[in-house]
């Protein structure tokens, strides 16, 4: 759907006097018009545009821009409240033609410049709001990739935490991949609110310190009894020689001289017999086996004992299982390598190897320095304290920005881009900005040359005596000539005496006189160069009909020239000096004067009903869906005299009965009572003198529908002379609506209306 087309005034906030707290909000077109009761708002809003409060102007411009010319209660004060002492409109002389021509170039140049600083103003703000977008976006896409770090890392998201702060934290920092199990600890240990010290594990000082025990050699031996006794020959060849050491060095203290097997009293000389039995070495070597044991033994604690004490409390980020697992495995491997010992005692001749447990070792203490290095790195951050938070932190959003890099970098680029084009838009905006203000002073010299007051004045008196003000006039000054005066008087004609106690429709309507001539002219005699906004107040206060008439003639006049900013094709009257305009009214007859050419131009006109709903005002734009194009909108003028609701009840109506009843009224109103037909001659007209345009042949047959729809409008006011309706119930509801709009335009047709069928329909 189309939108309408904003004037230079594009917004209205109302928020003083009986609009206060209702935030009313208006959006102006060209030409606007407002219709309220007296005391509802209207001169509140005049009041707003005079002043600029609350008004938003086109893109580049404020409201040093424009000339506001108001015309209200204030305005009648302010001008006529000395009748002698009226402020002269100057008005540019035809005579000096070279100079205008200069003048319209200028004002031309002027137009020129001012389209290219507006354009460029306003591709300054789309490539602006471009840009806001472009952060916006970037802003989204950064804080949307990042919220399982975010989650991950919430303690450091600190002031951060909504995606403006954070992206803009993000962009100040250098990418820079980091290991996240590695930063994960570093935060935990950081940010943990139980953070401390944990105890290190007992580190191993040599891993091979069992495996190349001193003395362990012994074990490969395969120690042998080389005595040659007797009693040494006997038990090698009966296969006893351990079996009786053993059994002797395990019992003889406790059987004493008695034979713990077979409880014989020994001889006396059984230990020098035993003795002599086994050689010095064999008996060293068993010693040094027995010794070799204990030293396994104490070595193995030492080692092992430290290994097997871990910290009391473990440091949460260990895992101490393949720990414990390596250290069981140890033990067992230790205590199958004593045992070995052990059966290496006992069977002296028997070789034995220890299992290894260097490699047990070795990875024990692999494990070990692995977990003293989480433990020193959480010690060192936790003595550290505000030191390290601030290095995860940085490592933290030095991560999240190599995670963004591609988007940083997209961003940067765009960016980059668009504030080129802000700055190329800049200096258009600066270099039009300098023109205009040398046009300004070229228009303002030129002016100065070229004008005078007889023309206005002259102008004000014509339409005086036009209207029938013959009383009085406007004339010069006493000060000054009818050519050079700066001012002017209101006096009597007959008299030549200056006018007072005029009556308060007289002063309204001078007042409005010399407002109409400020408009068409300038205020100073250098000119002013700014566009015009014209307000004009409930203008007909106490005036009589052939006032109100001019001044709705006046104001008409006005309204077409706004209308050429808007649409300049097939111009009524030259010139677009006046920018937008605003008329307030609570006057029906006056409102219906100067809105009835224009509400069908819903994309340049608007219409505004103003109230007052608990003493509070309130504005409603007035218009809706055209029912002949869904897609579109259409005015609806607030004030309507009978005949024009009844059009607007015609384009609404979908029912036959109705709608038959409307055509009816209408056609009865129009042609007899404006048009001045009798009934009879409008039935002649159409259903004889054109009665074949009413005749469709379909496939060979006569259709007479039209000419019977046709016949059944008319008959009702060709019959109203004397209150007869033969016709009125020929219609019913089986009549298609179609047909009947179809007949109805046909008969405007044929009657040479179709210009007055158009502008009720709103059709261009």
């Amino acid at each position: 759907m189309a939108e309408k087309f904003t004037g230079e005034i594009q917004s209205i906030v109302l928020d003083d006097a009986s609009y206060k707290g209702t935030g009313v909000t208006i959006t102006p077109t060209y030409i606007n018009y407002f219709f309220g009761n007296n005391g509802t708002g209207k001169s509140t809003l005049a009041k707003a545009i005079k002043s600029g409060v609350g008004v938003t102007y086109a893109p580049g411009k404020s409201a040093a821009d424009y000339l506001p010319l108001v015309f209200n209660q204030d305005y009648i004060d302010a001008n006529m409240h000395s009748y002698h002492n009226l402020p002269g409109v100057f008005t540019i002389n035809e005579i000096n033609v070279a100079i205008q021509q200069q003048i319209d170039t200028k004002t031309a140049e002027q137009a020129t410049a001012k389209k290219a600083h507006t354009d460029a103003t306003a591709e300054k703000k789309k490539k602006e709001e471009q840009k806001e977008a472009l952060v916006k976006q970037l802003h989204k896409d950064c804080w949307d990739k990042t919220a399982d770090l975010r989650a991950t890392f919430d303690a450091t998201q600190v002031g951060k935490k909504k995606s403006k702060q954070f992206a803009e934290e993000v962009m100040r920092h250098a990418a820079a991949e980091q290991d996240l199990e590695e930063l994960k600890r570093m935060y935990d240990s950081v940010y943990s609110d139980t953070a401390k010290s944990y105890t290190r594990f007992a580190e191993v000082s040599d891993t091979t310190a069992l495996d190349q025990l001193a003395g362990i050699e012994i074990l490969g031996m395969a120690i042998v009894n080389t005595a040659n006794t007797p009693f040494a020959d006997f038990l090698k060849e009966v296969g006893s020689t351990e079996w009786v050491r053993q059994g002797h060095s395990e019992f003889h203290a406790k059987a004493g001289d008695r034979c713990p097997y077979c409880s014989r009293i020994f001889e006396d000389d059984f230990e020098a017999v035993l003795a002599a039995s086994f050689d010095t070495q064999y008996q060293t070597n068993l010693d040094r086996m027995s010794s070799f044991l204990e030293t396994y033994k104490a070595k193995a604690n030492e080692l092992f004992v430290p290994l097997s004490r871990t910290p009391v409390e473990l440091y949460p980020a260990i895992d101490i299982k393949p720990y414990t697992d390596k250290l069981e495995t140890l033990k067992a491997t230790i205590a199958a390598n004593i045992g070995l010992i052990k059966e290496k005692i006992a069977e002296p001749a028997r070789a034995v190897t220890l299992d290894d447990t260097a490699p047990l070792l070795d990875e024990l203490a692999t494990i070990i320095v692995g977990f003293n290095k989480l433990i020193d790195a959480n010690n060192a951050i936790v003595s550290a304290g505000p030191k390290k938070k601030a290095e995860c932190t940085k490592a933290i959003f030095d991560h999240m920005a190599f995670v963004l890099k591609d988007i940083l970098a997209a961003y940067k680029r765009s960016d980059k881009a668009l504030d080129t084009e802000i700055a190329a838009q800049q200096t258009i905006m600066d270099t039009q900005k300098g023109i205009l203000t040398q046009l300004k002073e070229d228009l303002r010299i030129l002016n100065s040359q070229t004008v005078e007051t007889e023309t206005a004045m002259k102008n004000i008196n014509t339409m005086l005596r036009d209207s029938g003000f013959e009383g009085f006039e406007v004339r010069p000054h006493a000060d000054g000539s009818a050519t050079t005066a700066r001012n002017y008087e209101v006096v009597r004609t007959e008299t030549g005496e200056v006018a007072t106690n005029l009556s308060e429709g007289e002063k309204n309507f001078i007042a409005f006189l010399y407002f109409q001539q400020r408009v068409f002219g300038n205020d100073t005699d250098e000119g002013d160069p700014r566009e015009k906004i014209v307000v004009i107040d409930d203008p007909v206060s106490s005036m009589d009909s052939s006032a109100l008439f001019i001044v709705s003639s006046m104001v008409r006049k006005m309204i077409e020239i706004c209308r050429n900013n808007a649409d300049n094709r097939n111009a009524v009257v030259p010139g677009n000096f006046i920018k937008q305009i605003f008329i307030l009214t609570h006057n029906a007859y006056f409102h219906r004067e100067v809105t009835y050419a224009y509400a069908s131009r819903w994309d340049f006109v608007s219409f505004y009903l103003i109230r007052k709903v608990n003493n509070k005002s309130v504005i409603r734009l007035c218009d809706a869906t055209d029912p002949n194009c869904p897609t579109a909108r259409m005015n609806i003028n607030p004030v309507k005299n009978s005949y024009a609701a009844l059009w607007d009840e015609y384009k609404e109506l979908r029912s036959t009965v109705p709608l038959m009843n409307v055509i009816r009224r209408i056609l009865e109103y129009y042609f007899l009572q404006l048009c001045g037909y009798e009934g009879n001659d409008l039935r002649k007209c159409i259903l004889e003198d054109n009665k074949e345009y009413f005749i469709h042949d379909e496939y060979g047959a006569e259709d007479y529908s039209k000419y019977d729809l046709a016949a059944s409008m008319l008959s009702y006011i060709a019959a109203t002379s004397i209150g007869v309706n033969d016709g009125i119930n020929y219609v019913d509801e089986i009549i298609d609506p179609e047909l009947c709009r179809e007949t109805f335009q046909m008969i405007f047709h044929h009657m040479n209306q179709d210009q007055h069928y158009n502008m009720m329909m709103g059709i261009h």
